[in-house]
């Protein structure tokens, strides 16, 4: 047997033939060791993991495969031979997925499928246009395909609207893995209850935060950093249910990093927040807000001496 060097790690092959299996597994690992793990991680404990476990999870794999699949039927698929074998298999998977969640008692998965298929092209039309708007207001953009390929903000928006779709029929769960699945891939958290009008563009869109009950209306613009949200109070759970959000009314642009929040807060139509704003109440139509800008300082100094309002490092 060929000697290992100590810090080296075996190979497969090399650790097989150590005997790798059942008699090496008791060395390391005793077997009441073992034991006690299996009983901590199984039955129906107290605690709030075990409580959703114990009532059946669904799986979240399964969701992210058909999210994958009704977002490439929707912005890449055009052949109609294609379309007759994808469309029933994009319904048939989601009619599965149905039957995995409680559904209000007087919705059955079927009309609810049959109501999906029936908004694949009302769906596709929105995201066609949230593709234009993204041309009109990215300067950096070749073109539609590379949008339609490539942007972050088409890809959450996308499977944001799928999942609104779902969302508004009171689907429950599905909506929000698919959600945050978007936001793994794109760093765009959109809550799939949000509800966002037509021609809506989030450029670059990492840190984007669109909080459940927010309303978005036609040709808005927002840039990276926006978070649409809620404030938050000591028992935040007393807000469920509300509107916490805040409402953007059309042609408004919300520049980078700027936070707006609370229910009760409109931004008026045709509006534009600056970078950085922090904004807990309304604004009028029309309005322009911005934060007084920074002081820079520039000193010419002589080297090593601190400059104004800035501390010398410490040796």
């Amino acid at each position: 047997m060929k000697a290992v060097r100590t810090g080296e790690r075996p190979k497969q092959g090399e650790a097989r033939a150590k005997g790798v299996g059942e008699e090496a597994l008791r060395d390391a690992c005793p077997s009441e060791i073992l034991e006690e793990a299996i009983d901590g991680l199984s039955g129906c404990a107290d605690d709030a993991l075990s409580q959703a476990a114990c009532q059946g999870i669904l799986d979240p794999a399964a969701v992210v495969a058909w999210t994958d699949r009704t977002e490439r039927l929707l912005r890449f698929r055009f052949d109609r031979s294609e379309l007759r074998a994808e469309v029933p298999a994009v319904a048939e998977e989601l009619r599965v997925l149905l039957y995995e969640v409680d559904l209000p008692d007087s919705v059955r998965p079927e009309s609810i499928t049959a109501s999906f298929v029936e908004s694949l092209v009302r769906l596709r039309a929105a995201i066609s246009e949230d593709v234009a708007a993204a041309f009109e207001g990215d300067p950096a953009a070749s073109g539609y395909e590379e949008i339609a390929l490539s942007y972050p903000a088409i890809r959450a928006l996308s499977v944001h609207r799928i999942a609104h779709e779902l969302h508004l029929a009171q689907v429950p769960l599905i909506p929000r893995i698919m959600s945050e699945y978007a936001h793994d891939r794109t760093g765009i958290d959109i809550h799939p209850g949000a509800r966002i009008g037509k021609h809506f563009f989030i450029d670059h869109g990492t840190g984007v935060v669109i909080g459940e009950t927010t309303v978005i209306g036609d040709r808005v613009r927002l840039y990276q950093g926006v978070t649409l949200g809620a404030t938050s109070l000591k028992e935040s759970s007393a807000l469920r249910g509300r509107k916490r959000h805040p409402s953007v009314e059309d042609d408004v642009t919300i520049y980078a990093g700027a936070k707006i929040l609370g229910g009760e807060t409109v931004i008026g139509a045709g509006s534009v927040i600056g970078g950085n704003v922090w904004l807990t109440e309304s604004v009028a139509p029309g309005s322009r807000v911005m934060t007084d800008p920074p002081r820079n300082v520039v000193s010419l100094d002589p080297e090593g001496e601190p400059l104004p309002l800035q501390l010398p490092w410490e040796d």
